[in-house]
């Protein structure tokens, strides 16, 4: 009876880059990242950093050859990602040992060239690998440049990718994704190209020049994906999420381009562990304060950014409100992510001017309330909901982040105080804002003692 393997196992096929951004070392801390068995294939020693490659030292065949097959004999991966294989005597013995176990859970990212230009692969492997490998894969990952060698197709625009992808599935590929970072847009669009099923995914571009290693990391996060059980187009769509964390959280190494940051995503997790706990614990010093009085008739909510936050999806809230009861305040469910639409996006405003500001939460208005803040030196802004444009108007849930930007332009820093007088039926509300929970409550606290001195 064939053993099954405990964790999911991927094996890599690719190249060493010594500063650990790219290849074999982005493959495996990807694999641990994500939660599967990395095995790994080393086709070629690099000597680069972040500004360049300076040398390229191509393993002898055999000594591949024999990696592979001493890791094939005896631990079978659920997929293998190959990625850089530096020549056609690589090429050729990664090949016959496919081929020799029938393997075709294979994701091929062919690597040809570094960010900068640098050459990867030999240009008279182009043929051998267009015509021994690509029929053996069961996805291949082109970027745009990638894709116009190995197609031969001028890529100008969307219409020309689809047509790179359909070129390639003919090729021999079962799939084809088309990584579009390369085009000049303001989305970084990618295509799968799936059975007959064209998939569009697209994200915001993230304006950093931390992107080494982008390509090795999302072919890996899919190869680990798929080894967990994910259908392909949602195998592709988490490892997009997974590499858009890792960019926006880069790490800023070298003198070029820095590398993505692999642990992203479990310093994510360890993150929302630890806020959850910090907005509860703020919670309970307010009521320690007996602020209830300063509960609004609407009731309050407490918002809380994960650091580099870009929508609501990514803002701590509590479900259902925090409500005044007699003269305590309590929270009716566990604070969790996207629970707070409209002081999520007071918080995610305020972000676009400040990260450091990932917090706020609303309380009552009055002049009293106000005149207190002004004199314990708070930095104080207003909006005028009157004033509110009436294409921001028509349009559901947009008040709040018009209102936001408003006050902080006129501010020209982000306040710990935006209020506004209401309209019609519309509450007045003060929004008290800080970095974190604790320093929100601070300032509330301060608020209330002074009101009920």
């Amino acid at each position: 009876m064939k053993q099954k393997n405990i964790l999911p196992v991927v094996l890599t096929i690719a190249g060493s880059d010594p500063s650990g951004g790219a290849g074999i070392q982005a493959d495996l801390k990807t694999f641990t990242a994500l939660g599967v068995y990395g095995m790994s294939v080393i086709t070629a020693i690099t000597s680069q950093n972040t500004r360049k490659v300076n040398s390229v030292y191509p393993l002898p065949a055999k000594i591949v050859r024999d990696q592979l097959e001493a890791v094939m004999s005896d631990i079978k991966p659920d997929f293998i990602k190959i990625g850089m294989l530096s020549n056609i005597e690589i090429i050729e013995a990664v090949t016959n040992i496919l081929k020799k176990y029938k393997f075709k859970n294979v994701i091929l990212d062919p690597v040809m060239a570094s960010k900068n230009g640098d050459c990867l692969l030999e240009k008279k492997a182009f043929n051998i690998l267009k015509e021994k490998l690509i029929p053996l894969t069961f996805l291949i990952t082109p970027n745009i440049i990638e894709a116009e060698i190995l197609t031969g197709i001028k890529i100008t625009g969307f219409e020309s990718i689809i047509k790179t992808a359909e070129k390639l599935v003919k090729m021999g590929s079962k799939n084809a994704l088309i990584k579009g970072g390369h085009l000049k847009d303001d989305n970084c669009k990618d295509l799968l190209l799936t059975g007959n099923k064209y998939v569009i995914l697209s994200r915001r571009r993230i304006n950093t020049k931390n992107t080494h290693g982008t390509g090795c990391t999302y072919s890996s996060a899919i190869s680990s994906f798929l080894a967990k059980g994910e259908k392909l187009e949602i195998a592709v769509q988490k490892a997009r999420d997974y590499l858009h964390l890792a960019i926006r959280n880069s790490i800023t190494l070298g003198k070029g381009n820095g590398p993505v940051n692999h642990l992203a995503l479990l310093q994510r997790q360890e993150e929302i562990s630890l806020i959850r706990e910090e907005m509860k614990n703020a919670v309970i010093k307010l009521n320690n304060s007996k602020i209830a009085g300063l509960i609004p008739e609407v009731q309050s909510n407490f918002a809380y950014a994960l650091k580099n936050a870009d929508n609501l999806n990514e803002v701590f809230g509590f479900p259902g409100r925090i409500i005044r009861f007699k003269e305590e305040i309590q929270y009716l469910a566990e604070p969790d992510l996207g629970a707070s639409k409209h002081m999520g996006k007071v918080v995610l405003t305020a972000m676009r001017y400040n990260p450091s500001y990932r917090a706020a939460m609303n309380i009552k208005f009055s002049d009293e309330i106000i005149g207190i803040c002004r004199n314990v030196k708070f930095k104080i802004a207003e909006f005028d909901r009157n004033k509110e444009p009436l294409i921001i108007k028509n349009k559901e849930g947009q008040t709040l982040e018009w209102g936001t930007d408003i006050a902080i332009k006129r501010s020209k820093t982000v306040p710990d105080i935006i209020f506004d007088r209401g309209a019609n039926g519309k509450e007045p509300m003060i929004r008290v804002l800080g970095k974190d929970p604790d320093d929100v409550a601070n300032k509330i606290i301060k608020i209330i003692k002074q009101e009920q001195s």
